[in-house]
């Protein structure tokens, strides 16, 4: 059966790959198990076929789209500049469409209206609270290892939304608070807003904006990503910048230009805060602090890495706080967090959490810089609470708290 969705992969995309191979040796799914189809090319090959009805959209296409992290390093690697970000998420969506997964109603539900839905969201995270200071939350089938990596929820429940921060005549900028993003890691949003603050912003965190949809859109619910695509163009309109301090959630954003005139509003207007601090640093809106000698880890999230090209600036901010900077992982080999992928492929996303694990390990750091929540969660859960995993920024923050 041909595409059936709205927005199936384009075939100028696809004509795009010239299958140089460039692609393998960054691939993660291809460098554990060296199998062509675990490869951007392979799964570009299988999406080429059922293009030209050469194949159907079948359990086995499903199987090989779903099995790939959607990390993009296969992007930064890529000559032909292939968006093959743009390419997977459509093929994923027409492999839902066609071949619906077992559950598929549930997950469906939960990333499409629990996590776009404030009070829905809150609900559950009580709850959670609740077991998890109990000690039984962990110990729940499927959600005890998702949860695994979690911080410690706070009680009463926290939230930016509605609030507002800063001197009223600074230029104004829109903090955005996500969906588990404002419950599950409060302060790296307070040391956002601080540090935002502090850089002479007037921060504004607008209370009808909701989730971003990157968690959909990746398991292939394409409606309902464009559904909270449009709630967001509506609640985030207007000229200010937009400060993201989740990278899965500012790759996303960044991607909405698909999504007509007001998502390229947000996708232009949309800046990770590592950006905004590092630019603040330069300005010298924000001080650099003396050295410390103390080193910290940054491991760099796959969509602040290849999504947005974003590199140099965690570690501008984590050296502007005194520390030392140690490369997490040279090679870049993707924690295997990945959303939900520990559902559907748990033995490949913790191999690849053992082996980011041991790598942070290695380097000898019992602090360590991540900028996605996910990726914090999922080094977590494989590192154990030796090893502080927090933002750059609450770093930065902290430092300069103590400076007073």
């Amino acid at each position: 059966m041909p595409w059936i969705t709205e927005h199936p992969p384009r075939e100028a995309d696809l004509d795009a790959c010239v299958t140089c191979g460039l692609c393998l040796p960054v691939c993660p799914t291809y460098r554990l198990t060296g199998d062509e189809t675990a490869s951007p090319r392979g799964r570009l090959a299988a999406i080429v076929a059922v293009a030209a009805g050469s194949i159907d959209v079948d359990e086995r296409f499903s199987e090989v789209t779903s099995f790939c992290l959607q990390c993009r390093a296969c992007e930064t690697a890529c000559p032909s500049l292939v968006p093959y970000g743009e390419i997977i998420e459509a093929a994923r969506a027409e492999a839902v469409a066609q071949v619906p997964p077992a559950g598929g109603w549930l997950r469906r539900r939960v990333l499409g209206q629990v996590l776009a839905t404030r009070w829905i969201l809150r609900s559950v995270t009580l709850l959670a609270a609740a077991l998890q200071r109990l000690g039984v939350l962990r110990l729940l089938p499927v959600v005890g290892n998702l949860t695994a990596g979690l911080r410690r929820l706070e009680l009463p429940l926290p939230s930016a939304a509605g609030g507002t921060w800063g001197d009223p005549d600074g230029e104004p900028i829109i903090l955005f608070t996500g969906c588990v993003a404002d419950s599950w890691f409060p302060a790296t949003h307070v040391a956002t807003i601080q540090l935002l603050v502090r850089a002479g912003y007037r921060v504004s965190a607008v209370a009808s904006q909701t989730c971003c949809g990157a968690l959909a859109a990746h398991a292939g619910f394409a409606p309902e990503a464009e559904r909270v695509a449009e709630i967001n163009s509506h609640a985030l309109a207007g000229d200010a910048l937009i400060a993201v301090d989740v990278a899965g959630c500012g790759a996303h954003l960044k991607s909405y230009g698909r999504f007509g005139p007001g998502g390229m509003s947000i996708a232009e207007r949309t800046r990770d805060v590592t950006e905004l601090v590092a630019v603040a640093i330069r300005d010298g809106r924000l001080p650099i602090l003396p050295a410390t000698g103390i080193p910290v880890a940054v491991q760099d999230p796959c969509h602040l890495e290849h999504a947005q090209r974003i590199t140099s600036e965690p570690r501008e901010i984590v050296r502007a706080a005194g520390y030392v900077v140690v490369d997490a992982d040279p090679s870049g080999l993707c924690c295997g967090a990945a959303g939900i992928y520990q559902l559907d492929h748990p033995d490949a996303g913790d191999e690849l959490g053992r082996r980011k694990a041991a790598a942070v390990v290695a380097t000898g750091s019992t602090i360590v810089a991540s900028a996605n929540a996910g990726c914090e969660m999922q080094l977590r859960r494989h590192i154990g609470s030796d090893v502080r995993i927090c933002h750059p920024v609450e770093l930065y923050a902290e430092a300069l708290s103590a400076q007073g």
